[in-house]
């Protein structure tokens, strides 16, 4: 070998313009990167602006409302300087006098008594009258107060005031789980008769696994069926498995309404035949029967959809193999065909019960009190009692509740596994 073959043996390799290789090829790769980003930047944003955005700001809610703390600096400032358990003196009531004043002037006793209405009912109207005399009295101002309205002397009023003085607080999660603070800032249980929250969220979370296992129960045949049949027949089952997607939801719940009323067709139908008399009407809505039948018709072809997706790929020559080999129709449908089927029993059964934990509008017309979810009590502090904080806690553990499902699919089956048609 010359020395000129050595030579170029360890020069460099470039590219035709004199470059070096390597560098040509990371730049090359960057401009790959940087389209890619370019191409994926529009959905990233979407998701952002329309699902992360709004989700933080929920969580964020739950956990912050500083509809009182903005409003009493003089009561924040004392509270800071008199630890819990302190006697509420008369600087006590100087502080929430010059606050009150404040609240007059800028208009926000309204907010602020508000705040404090959702820990002790019957509080928004004491700081609004509160505020309206506020600049008129004079010392000593605990009786004052007092003489205004007893409930200033009210120990529980002043836990809340003192919970409330800081923008940052986990009541709501305990309001959530029907739990509050006593007087001395104890957690305790709030009474039997007013507890509401944990036994609506059970029967939501029973509910939706009621109607994803009568999905999965119904879907399964169906999906088996037409991913059996030829394919002709097969896209005609499928224009009816798809027909309830081309109608509006609120006219299928409303239909069910007609249907399942006790004057409705289903009890005059089975009046007719016989199975029933007449005064033996069956109560099939405005209970949990009625929201089971209505979600369970509007949800299934989110399992069918799913399990047909898995079905249509699995080669029946493996059935066919077992049955060869002596394996009965039952031990070849267990052993053989079924685990092939469970990334779309996984799906479908997901998808299904995460729909149903959030489901609103059918609950509401069909369920009555009995089967009403929580989303209808998420819905109800939105819009009327105005407490969304606490609404922001009760979907805060909706959410939990679906990413602990969605770890245990994960575990079982596998994310990647997920197959929705």
């Amino acid at each position: 070998m010359t020395d000129a073959t050595a030579d170029l043996s360890h020069a460099p390799l470039t590219t035709a313009d004199g470059r070096p290789l390597k560098a040509a090829l990371a730049e090359s790769l960057a401009v790959r990167r940087r389209r890619a980003l370019l191409l994926v930047a529009p959905l990233f944003l979407f998701i952002l602006i329309s699902f992360i955005v709004p989700i933080g700001q929920m969580l964020f809610k739950s956990v912050y409302n500083d509809g009182f703390s903005a409003n009493v600096p003089a009561l924040s400032a004392w509270f800071d300087a008199h630890p819990p358990g302190s006697a509420i003196d008369e600087t006590a009531y100087a502080a929430l006098q010059a606050d009150l004043v404040g609240m007059k002037r800028n208009k926000t006793a309204g907010v602020a008594g508000t705040r404090i209405n959702y820990d002790v009912a019957g509080t928004r109207s004491l700081f609004t009258a509160g505020a309206r005399g506020a600049d008129k009295m004079k010392p000593p101002y605990k009786e004052a107060f007092l003489k205004l309205d007893k409930k200033w002397a009210d120990p529980n009023v002043w836990r809340a005031m003192r919970s409330a003085a800081s923008p940052f607080t986990m009541d709501f999660y305990l309001a959530a789980n029907d739990l509050k603070r006593d007087e001395a800032g104890a957690i305790v249980a709030v009474p039997e008769g007013q507890a509401v929250y944990k036994k609506l969220m059970l029967r939501t979370l029973t509910l939706s696994l009621e109607i994803t296992a009568i999905c999965l129960l119904i879907g399964f045949p169906i999906a088996h069926l037409l991913a059996t049949l030829p394919m002709r027949k097969a896209m005609l089952l499928m224009i009816f498995v798809l027909l309830p997607f081309w109608t509006s939801l609120l006219v299928r719940t409303t239909a069910w309404m007609v249907l399942l009323q006790q004057q409705g067709v289903l009890n005059d139908l089975l009046v007719w035949l016989g199975v029933i008399d007449d005064k033996g009407r069956i109560q099939m809505i405005y209970n949990e029967m009625g929201t089971i039948i209505a979600m369970t018709h509007i949800l299934l072809p989110f399992t069918i959809l799913p399990l047909y997706s898995v079905m249509k790929t699995i080669p029946p020559s493996y059935v066919r193999a077992a049955r060869s080999l002596g394996a009965t129709s039952w031990t070849a449908f267990r052993r053989v065909y079924l685990p092939q089927t469970l990334p779309g029993v996984g799906a479908g059964g997901l998808l299904v019960f995460i729909l149903a934990m959030g489901y609103y509008i059918t609950p509401a017309l069909v369920g009555g009190a009995d089967g009403q979810m929580i989303s209808n009590l998420i819905a109800f502090h939105m819009q009327k009692s105005l407490n969304w904080s606490l609404a922001a806690a009760l979907a805060a553990q909706l959410l939990i509740v679906v990413l602990i499902f969605f770890w245990i699919y994960d575990r079982i089956v596998g994310i990647d596994k997920m197959k929705l048609g």
